[in-house]
């Protein structure tokens, strides 16, 4: 018998094969595509990524050290909605549910934030806790929607979220357009901006644009390692989502943690909407949720659904955000961006594929080896 089926597969195996390293891999693959199609624009590879540097981690050209150092900050500041709506993500994957309804979610938990932002006035602090509280709820029970029709009727999660963005998306186009929402005086389709108590302060003087919803992102991300690590409600979250069959057989409602798995992704969805009404514009237009609920699916997917995965990639997504208006200088169009983040994903779906590319182990088919060995052995 060999070292390996009686211990498993060794450590550097463990490293080459893991899910983590297929990750890491993706994102290479996806910058040195990246540097071909820079190439074939006409473009400087090195002079691109080298501004993308400059405009995310720090620019060693400026003539100050707050201008050397703010595109770091202007990275985190980027990340926050990333971050915020990646956990929602990977909090329904981690159920099995792939809620598709990030941006329907991010449009209503900010139209409660605004709401509540210009049209009820309360004291600095406690306003902003009460506007990224309703928020919260806003986003949670418009999630809930797509949980409870799943847990009640079997209708496709998928399905139902990509009709509540719709709706979400129309609905937000007609409350624009009434005079209740829109500024006095105005018939332009954005609201009001939130009062100054209300807005996300800033962490940092001008020229600096990170706020306090970075703080705000710490604390869901502490959220979210407690919930799915530390609680029962997590436990049961898992369970659904490794095998929903035998987690019935258990005695756990699927039905029950389906629905409430939808709430809880809304309401971080909601939160991240929260943020850019209360701190990133101010305000809420046609556009407010960008492109935020599709970037999501992808930090939720580079980063594994895990706590610091998520975390790690919204930052590196925040930096691609950050460093690509940097690249526009050098003549290479902000849609790089989205080439590198399509490419990500598409190689995070098709793990099989990178591991084929680079003849890299699959961890979990060797375990599985090693105990079918084990147990022969025993035999």
């Amino acid at each position: 018998m060999s070292a390996r089926t009686s211990n498993g597969p060794g450590i550097v195996t463990r490293v080459f094969g893991s899910q983590w390293f297929v990750s890491v891999l993706a994102v290479l693959i996806a910058f040195v595509i990246g540097a071909v199609l820079i190439a074939l624009s006409g473009a400087s590879v090195v002079d691109a990524y080298y501004a993308m540097f400059r405009g995310s981690i720090i620019d060693p050209n400026a003539a100050t050290f707050v201008r050397q150092i703010k595109p770091l900050t202007d990275s985190l500041f980027y990340s926050i909605p990333l971050i915020v709506s990646g956990l929602g993500l990977a909090l329904g994957f981690r159920a099995g549910l792939f809620n598709i309804g990030g941006k329907g979610q991010i449009i209503v938990g900010a139209l409660a934030a605004v709401w509540v932002g210009f049209a009820v006035n309360l004291p600095p602090v406690l306003h902003t806790l009460v506007a990224l509280l309703v928020a919260v709820v806003a986003g949670g029970l418009y999630g809930g929607i797509a949980g409870v029709l799943k847990a009640k009727t079997g209708a496709n999660e998928v399905i139902v979220t990509i009709m509540l963005n719709s709706i979400a998306t129309l609905g937000l186009g007609y409350t624009l357009t009434q005079k209740a929402w829109q500024v006095p005086g105005s018939n332009q389709p954005v609201t009001p901006k939130v009062a100054d108590s209300a807005a996300l302060a800033r962490l940092l003087p001008a020229p600096f644009k990170l706020h306090v919803g970075f703080i705000v992102a710490l604390v869901a991300l502490a959220f979210f390692w407690w919930l799915i690590e530390r609680s029962t409600l997590g436990f049961q979250i898992r369970a659904v989502g490794a095998n929903a069959a035998a987690a019935r057989t258990a005695g756990i409602s699927v039905e029950r943690i389906t629905a409430i798995t939808m709430v809880l992704s809304g309401a971080f969805l909601g939160l991240a909407g929260a943020n850019e009404a209360l701190g990133t514009i101010g305000y809420v237009s046609r556009d407010v949720a960008g492109s935020i609920g599709f970037d999501a699916i992808t930090v939720a997917l580079l980063g594994r659904n895990k706590t610091w995965g998520t975390f790690g990639a919204g930052l590196l997504f925040g930096a691609f955000k950050a460093g690509g208006y940097t690249m526009q200088a050098k003549g290479v169009p902000i849609d790089m961006i989205l080439i590198l983040q399509s490419v990500i994903v598409l190689l995070i779906a098709a793990p099989a594929l990178v591991r084929w590319l680079f003849r890299l182990p699959d961890v979990r088919a060797l375990a599985a080896q090693t105990r079918k060995g084990n147990t022969d052995e025993h035999k």
